[in-house]
C-alpha cells in the first residue's frame, strides 16, 4: 500500500512537472531571448539594441564565470537579427584594459558617423564603477577610448560618486549621458546626468556634470522602492520620454515612465509601472526590468525588458511594440 502511495505521488509530481513546462513553453513571447554559453538555463541583462550594417545588433551583459571569491564575473555579449524577435548570438566582448580585470556590463549604445559607439560600467569595484567609451566600425570589435573611464559623478550628498547604466542621446544640440548612482549610504540608487558638446568624441575630458543639487529622479513611489536605474531615451517631437527600471532585481523591478522638455526636469507620466512584472507562473514573474527603447529604420518602437521567474537563476530578454497616443506611449500585446 506504501509503494503504491509513493508511486502515485511520484506520478503526481512528475505529471505536475511536465505540465508546468508545457505551460511555460506557450507562454513564452515571441522575443525569448538568453545566452545559454555559460550557464544552460540561459542568461542576457540589460538589452541594447541598434540598427546597423544591415542587421539588428543587440548588446547585453552575461556572466561569464566566477572571481577568486565566488562572484559572478560580468561581460558584454553580442546578438544580431533581421526581425527583432529570433536573435542569433555572436561572440562576447573580451576583455583588454586593466579597469576591465573585474568585469564590464550594462552597455550602451548608438551610431554615429557609421561607427557603433559603446557605453558601459566597470564592475566589480564598488563605489569606485565607472562609466567607460568604447567605437567599432563593426559593431563587434571595440577599441577602447584612452580616457577611459570616461565618467563618474562627483561625490555629494546624494552620490556615493558611482556611475553605472549609461544612456548617451543627443537633444538640443548635446549629449545627454544619463547615469545611476548610489546615495553615500550605498542603498537609494537614483538618475544623474552629464553633458558634452556636439563635437565631442566623448573623452572623459568633454562632460560636465549638471543639475549636481540633487537627482534627477530618484525612488518615490511604492513599486519602486529603493532604486531607480536604468534610463532609456527617446524624442517624441520636442520633448524627451524616459524609460526607466523602478525597484532593485525581482523586488520585483518594474518600468516607469517620465518626460522632460529640456532633459533635466523630469516628471513621471503615471505613477503606476508602465510595464509590469508578469503574472505568477508566468516567465517574468518575478520581474520586467531594465528598458530600453528602440526606434526601427521604419519608424516603429520596440521596448526591450529583462524577465526570469526564478529570482535570478535565469535571465531572459524580451520586447513589446509600444505605439503612440501624441506623446503618452502604448504598450501592445505581443
Amino acid at each position: 500500500m506504501l509503494v503504491n502511495i509513493i508511486r502515485f505521488s511520484l506520478t503526481i509530481s512528475l505529471l505536475h512537472a511536465s505540465f508546468t513546462t508545457f505551460v511555460s513553453a506557450q507562454q513564452r513571447p515571441a522575443m525569448y531571448f538568453a545566452d545559454t554559453t555559460y550557464r544552460k538555463g540561459g542568461y542576457a541583462k540589460d538589452p541594447q539594441v541598434v540598427w546597423f550594417g544591415g542587421r539588428y545588433l543587440l548588446y547585453y551583459s552575461v556572466p561569464t564565470g566566477k572571481d577568486s571569491t565566488g562572484a559572478d564575473h560580468w561581460g558584454i555579449g553580442i546578438a544580431e537579427s533581421r526581425d527583432l524577435t529570433n536573435w542569433q548570438k555572436v561572440t562576447i566582448i573580451p576583455p583588454v584594459a586593466e579597469y576591465e580585470r573585474k568585469g564590464f556590463c550594462a552597455p550602451g549604445a548608438l551610431v554615429r558617423d557609421g561607427k557603433v559607439h559603446l557605453f558601459y560600467q566597470t564592475y566589480g569595484n564598488g563605489k569606485n564603477d565607472a562609466i567607460c567609451h568604447a567605437v567599432s566600425s563593426d559593431g563587434i570589435h571595440f577599441d577602447r577610448n584612452p580616457t577611459n573611464p570616461i565618467f563618474h559623478p562627483a561625490i555629494s550628498d546624494w552620490s556615493c560618486g558611482r556611475a553605472i547604466d549609461a544612456e548617451v542621446f543627443f537633444f538640443k544640440n548635446q549629449y545627454f549621458l544619463y547615469f545611476a548612482t548610489r546615495d553615500p549610504a550605498y542603498k537609494i540608487q537614483q538618475l544623474g546626468v552629464a553633458v558634452a558638446p556636439v563635437t565631442t568624441n566623448f573623452n572623459r575630458e568633454d562632460w560636465k556634470q549638471v543639475a549636481t543639487d540633487g537627482p534627477l529622479l530618484k525612488p518615490e513611489l511604492a513599486w519602486e522602492g529603493e532604486c531607480i536605474e536604468a534610463p532609456s531615451i527617446i524624442q517624441r517631437g520636442n520633448e524627451l520620454i524616459m524609460f526607466y527600471a523602478g525597484a532593485y532585481n525581482n523586488w520585483p523591478q518594474q518600468v516607469g515612465i517620465a518626460r522632460s522638455k529640456d532633459g533635466l526636469l523630469w516628471e513621471r507620466i503615471q505613477n503606476e509601472p508602465f510595464l509590469k512584472s508578469g503574472l505568477p507562473g508566468s516567465w517574468n514573474s518575478s520581474e520586467s526590468g531594465h528598458p530600453h527603447i528602440f526606434k526601427t529604420p521604419t519608424g516603429k518602437t520596440y521596448l526591450f525588458f529583462q524577465g526570469n521567474n526564478d529570482k535570478g537563476k535565469t535571465w531572459f530578454l524580451s520586447n513589446h511594440e509600444v505605439t503612440w497616443k501624441k506623446n503618452i506611449p502604448v504598450l501592445q500585446a505581443n
